[in-house]
């Protein structure tokens, strides 16, 4: 299997290094890359990269730009999707046999929506340390600009790629009060798009960024109708790398006083428990069951 070869070497790391880095033989090191700007790594990423003994990729070719770029000579080994639970058995292995070895992802911190689940939950498993190493994130980079509230938020990783289910999965987030943050691919961004003015409403609030810290990024900020005009308007925005931001579900508060209410109230009444009651008229209303509900108790003291 290619990069059996790489795996099986051990790189002589000197004691002072590694003592000076507070490197310690057996750990692995979960190591956040730029996503875009190479010029975004830490320092403390810089150094971790270049004195452990092996180095664990999503993708070895496209790591070895970033590894170029830092003068990293470490080896590097593919571990992905498809051969993540094979790999790791080999990974405890080093790290029984005393060897450092960090984990990178293409871009990003791993594990994000990027393997390295497996292998983590492995290596803790076998009694190992995991040592974070942070940095960049395309989720916090995008939170931090978008303008929607930061307070609270939902991260929902890419989604289904097959249009009913993706409906689905938007419908379950529906009413999410926090901010929804997803990733999303070029040749289905659009498509996403409008399915989430179809399920959300097109005037909910959204951000699409593009391509953060790249020579082409761009934030389109606006309700989902004038994102989509935007997007659809510009072949340029349907390129690239993409995390969408959807503002969270705000109940519109109906006046309880409202005569169709409270024709609709008194009717109920009878018929069903307030609990149940107060849902079907939020359903027809819209706004909040709590405030139905307490005009279903107010009625039936009356």
């Amino acid at each position: 299997m290619p990069g059996l070869s790489l795996i099986n070497r051990v790189v002589s790391v000197s004691v002072e290094k590694k003592a000076k880095m507070n490197l310690k033989s057996g750990n692995l090191y979960v190591v956040a890359t730029p996503i875009g700007n190479l010029e975004d790594i830490t320092v403390r990423a810089v150094e971790t990269l270049r004195s452990v003994d092996l180095i664990c990729c999503e993708d070895t070719r496209h790591s070895a730009r970033l590894m170029e770029h830092i003068s990293s000579k470490v080896p590097m080994v593919s571990l992905h999707e498809h051969n993540e639970r094979e790999r790791s058995a080999q990974i405890i292995e080093k790290l029984t046999a005393g060897l450092s070895i960090a984990l990178v992802s293409d871009a990003g911190t791993p594990l994000i929506s990027d393997p390295g689940y497996v292998l983590v939950n492995q290596v803790i498993d076998a009694g190992f340390t995991v040592v974070p190493i942070p940095g960049v994130s395309a989720v916090i980079t995008a939170l931090s600009v978008s303008g929607l509230p930061t307070d609270k938020w939902r991260f929902e990783g890419f989604l289904p790629s097959k249009a009913g289910a993706r409906k689905k999965a938007l419908e379950l987030v529906k009413t999410t009060n926090g901010t929804i943050v997803f990733y999303e691919s070029s040749h289905r961004i659009a498509d996403s798009l409008a399915d989430m003015a179809d399920v959300f409403g097109e005037n909910r609030r959204v951000v699409v960024a593009r391509e953060l810290t790249k020579t082409f990024e761009t934030v389109l900020r606006g309700n989902l109708n004038e994102v989509i005009d935007a997007v659809n308007a510009d072949n340029n925005q349907r390129k690239g790398e993409f995390v969408v931001l959807v503002d969270g579900y705000r109940e519109e508060s109906v006046e309880v006083s409202d005569s169709r209410v409270l024709q609709l109230a008194t009717e109920l009444k009878p018929l069903m428990p307030p609990k149940k009651a107060a849902t079907l008229i939020s359903s027809v209303f819209g706004g909040p069951k709590k405030e139905y509900y307490q005009l279903l108790l107010s009625l039936e003291s009356k």
